[in-house]
């Protein structure tokens, strides 16, 4: 992974320097990432969409590109208008579902790059992969984002997403994402209240946001942090020892590793749905059926449900697949969803709407994807 520093004439120690050198940075610092190869603004015809996602599904793009600084983002949306074409942005493939029938626009694939610390605080452009960017904090022993290693997918999806895994948010040490408007053509800097972030939500998840591209963002970590192993998982894990911050990163690693297929060598997207929360009158009922089933009381005042759990003892999903076998749920956890070979769209879509409606019939409880319609 690269590492770059800018011209010395600014000094770090001013935030005016500082916003200067920054937006400097993602501007004309391509990093060079294996996903991403610098092609200077080369616009391809019917690219095939399916390499560049995790899932390995999906058509043609009429028209792909990919940038590297904001300033070739400004220039791909232009030509897009110019052209009166419609725009879609990818970043890397790993929470999204293309159609079959391919985008019939530019999609821009979003591969802005840089990496800026500054004491405790690390800049980041959009394009870099988080899990990079995990193993580069983990190394420079800045505390906080260990948990949520080899999660697939760029930075600037973290934030859309709002990801989370083993009793950490993303949006827990995010300060500033930086984004760029579409029809406006400007920049904009949200703080982390302004992203309205929630369970797996965002303010770049609405209608208004939905009309931002994420180019950057600016997350606070601890030089003098600690393990967080309050999740079950890494209790089992550790035993009551207290590792460092690179055994949490490796544990994390490992336990993932026996959970979740490798997205490298077989088509998913990880986990295709969310976590339901329910009230907590329907969590007695159902625990009235399922007395083991587990639930954790949230803020409010309701119940998360593992729905991992109702998929695998009440559906007994692991490892079932539709009737021609190209799509099915992962032998070792029903919640990931999984391309066989050969699966479309279509197959997809068809098999997580009959879960959903199982999941619905059986318990009453009314589950949302995870995983994203690229349209």
């Amino acid at each position: 992974m690269g590492w770059y520093t800018i011209e010395a004439g600014f000094s770090l120690r001013l935030a005016a320097a500082l916003t200067f050198r920054l937006s400097f940075f993602w501007r004309t610092h391509p990093l060079a990432i294996e996903e991403c190869e610098y092609n200077s603004m080369e616009i391809t015809a019917q690219e095939l969409l399916a390499p560049h996602t995790t899932f390995g599904i999906g058509g043609n793009a009429a028209f792909f590109v990919s940038v590297h600084t904001v300033e070739g983002l400004q220039e791909a949306i232009r030509w897009a208008k110019g052209k009166s074409v419609n725009i879609k942005v990818l970043g890397g493939g790993s929470n999204v579902l293309v159609p079959d029938e391919g985008y019939d626009g530019l999609v821009i694939h979003n591969c802005i790059g840089g990496i800026l610390y500054d004491g405790d605080g690390v800049h980041v452009g959009a394009g870099v992969m988080f899990d990079d960017l995990v193993a580069d904090t983990v190394a420079k022993g800045l505390w906080g984002l260990e948990n949520l290693s080899a999660i697939p997918g760029t930075v600037g999806a973290a934030p859309i997403q709002n990801i989370g895994a083993y009793g950490t948010e993303v949006s827990s040490y995010i300060t500033e994402i930086h984004a760029y408007h579409i029809d406006t053509d400007t920049e904009k800097v949200f703080s982390n209240e302004a992203c309205m972030f929630g369970y797996r939500d965002s303010f770049f998840k609405t209608e208004e946001g939905k009309e931002y591209v994420v180019v950057g963002a600016t997350f606070k970590l601890r030089a003098d942090g600690g393990p967080n192993i309050t999740y079950k998982d890494l209790q089992h894990y550790f035993e009551g020892t207290v590792p460092t911050q690179r055994e949490v990163r490796d544990g994390v690693i490992e336990i993932r590793s026996n959970k979740f297929p490798d997205w490298k060598e077989k088509g998913t997207a990880g986990s295709f749905f969310k976590n339901p929360v329910i009230s907590k009158e329907l969590f007695a009922t159902l625990q009235e059926t399922y007395s083991n089933m587990p639930g954790f009381d949230t803020e409010d005042g309701q119940v998360k449900i593992p729905l991992g759990w109702i998929l695998d003892k009440v559906l007994h999903l692991k490892g079932v697949t539709n009737d021609t076998g190209t799509v099915g749920s992962y032998e070792k956890q029903a919640l990931v969803l999984v391309n066989h070979g050969g699966a479309t769209a279509d197959d997809v879509n068809t098999f997580a709407k009959k879960i959903i409606q199982d999941v619905f019939g059986i318990t009453g409880i009314r589950i949302e994807r995870e995983v994203q319609n690229f349209l």
